[in-house]
């Protein structure tokens, strides 16, 4: 056989028949923590590597074949050549509970980390297009991206002043410098923003080339704030009372950032300024709506929206969250984090996986959609759109396990919640207990099934953090717990 012509599936048969078929149970638990012993306890331990040792390993490994495969196979095709055909042949796009309008079209957020609210507007634009009889709509999801950046600004300043005393080298400063208004955000966040500056149609607001490539705007942004940040602590520290003096000197700091905004994202609509929409629905009739960004987002909260929605307010919603480093039954935040100053801070109910799925597939149940936020970038597939642990057979290819538990991720930096996107149907077997769900990305069309992807249960498992619920589709205990004081 000529190794260098052959398929990155036939390397993986020759792998397999080499004798390094994966060994890893295929039971729901095969991501348990796995401890194995060392090779042996009684040698003393060398704080340095011998170049001697690395070739004694060397010629051991490669007097393997099947090593010697595998280099050959994964030097051609990367990690991709142990994707295995097992999880790409039962992860379809077929489902027994899907919600009936899923919205349209399939968003895509470019090169830009605005995942979180390209997944909350997917979600608010069901509702609009129940409500107005749409085939196809979608938000500005640059006009609530504008408002983030300046409120952010606006929130880091704040921190500054309110840290002054702590030290500039110290953990919580440089904590504070380090992504003073990063793309990213929390569904908190996105609900304090619809609720301060409203909605728009994004023919009223498009994407500009800064929104979908927002590195450059958010580096500009970032430099101006560090140093509008050491400039603040300085003249604070000379006055008794900074807050009273500094007014003009934190105003100038905001109106630079504004222009900075305004110029690369535009000027854009405000918040109480009246906008005429005019739109077609799916019937082919035209329409023509007289309102402004809040009563746009008002809507949502209307009689005729909420009965045309399943009877949920999208405003009412919050987050579930599953963190197995913390007691379940608890209300969770995170200290000094949010977006709005005065407003929703950022909270989570920490419940087990099991509560979570039940209240997903009871809303997947009555039609709606769901907000959830997860680690995309393990044992996942963006062409192909599968999000599945029996993906990618690492010790197929390595010869290792990975044996981290969910919660030993979390603590060692392993895994993190990176990624928004939307919930509208799952797969559910005989006994009523789900088998995959199907996810709507905003990765555009390219990706995935013509930008949908399929995850597996064992997947949300183990990578799965967060979803955005109804309060009606948990019990009293859960909803109860909103009421109890968060630990940071």
């Amino acid at each position: 056989m000529d190794i260098k012509a052959v398929t990155g599936d036939q390397l993986v048969d020759k792998l397999n028949s080499l004798g390094m078929k994966s060994s890893r149970p295929t039971s729901e638990g095969s991501f348990d923590y796995i401890e194995e012993k060392a090779d042996s306890m009684d040698t003393p331990i060398n704080p340095t590597i011998s170049i001697s040792t690395t070739e004694q390993w060397e010629k051991q490994l490669m007097k393997d074949p099947k090593n010697r495969l595998a280099l050959t196979a994964l030097a051609q095709h990367g990690k991709n050549v142990l994707t295995q055909r097992s999880a790409q042949i039962k992860d379809t796009q077929n489902f027994n509970v899907k919600i009936s309008l899923e919205g349209a079209p399939i968003t895509n957020q470019k090169s830009s980390g605005r995942c979180w609210l390209f997944a909350a507007t997917n979600v608010f634009r069901v509702a609009i297009m129940r409500r107005y009889n749409l085939k196809e709509f979608e938000l500005s999801q640059c006009y609530l991206f504008y408002w983030d950046k300046l409120e952010k600004a606006n929130w880091f300043l704040e921190q500054v002043l309110d840290t002054v005393e702590e030290p500039l080298d110290g953990r919580l400063v440089q904590t504070l410098l380090t992504s003073p208004v990063g793309d990213g955000g929390q569904w908190d966040m996105v609900a304090n923003l619809v609720e301060k500056y409203g909605l728009v149609p994004q023919s009223h607001y498009p994407d500009t080339y800064n929104a979908q490539n927002s590195s450059g705007m958010s580096s500009l942004i970032t430099t101006k704030l560090r140093e509008d940040a050491l400039e603040l602590r300085r003249l604070a520290k000379e006055t008794s009372d900074a807050r009273g003096s500094l007014g003009s000197v934190k105003d100038k700091m905001l109106r630079e950032i504004h222009l900075i905004l305004t110029v690369m994202l535009g000027p854009p609509p405000s918040p109480n300024a009246e906008m005429t929409w005019e739109y077609y629905d799916k019937d082919d009739r035209f329409h023509s709506l007289a309102t402004t960004p809040l009563q746009f987002a008002g809507e949502l909260s209307s009689k005729a929206s909420v009965q045309s929605n399943s009877g949920v307010d999208v405003h009412e919603v919050f987050s579930l969250v599953n963190d197995p480093r913390n007691d379940y039954g608890s209300l969770l935040s995170v200290s000094r984090l949010g977006n709005i100053v005065g407003m929703r801070g950022v909270r989570y109910v920490n419940v087990e996986m099991t509560t979570m799925k039940k209240a997903c597939i009871a809303m997947l149940k009555a039609d709606i959609p769901i907000f959830f936020g997860s680690d995309v970038g393990k044992f996942s597939n963006s062409q192909s759109g599968i999000m599945d642990t029996d993906l990618i057979d690492y010790e197929l290819g390595f010869n290792i396990r990975l044996g981290l538990s969910k919660a030993q991720r979390l603590m060692t930096g392993e895994s993190a919640m990176t990624h928004a996107m939307v919930l509208t149907a799952v797969h559910l077997d005989k006994d009523g207990e789900p088998v995959r769900w199907r996810v709507q990305n905003s990765w555009g069309e390219g990706a995935g099934t013509k930008g949908w992807f399929v995850m597996s249960d064992k997947w949300m498992d183990q990578f799965v953090y967060q979803a955005v619920v109804d309060p009606k589709f948990v019990s009293k205990d859960i909803r109860d717990i909103l009421n109890k004081e968060p630990k940071m």
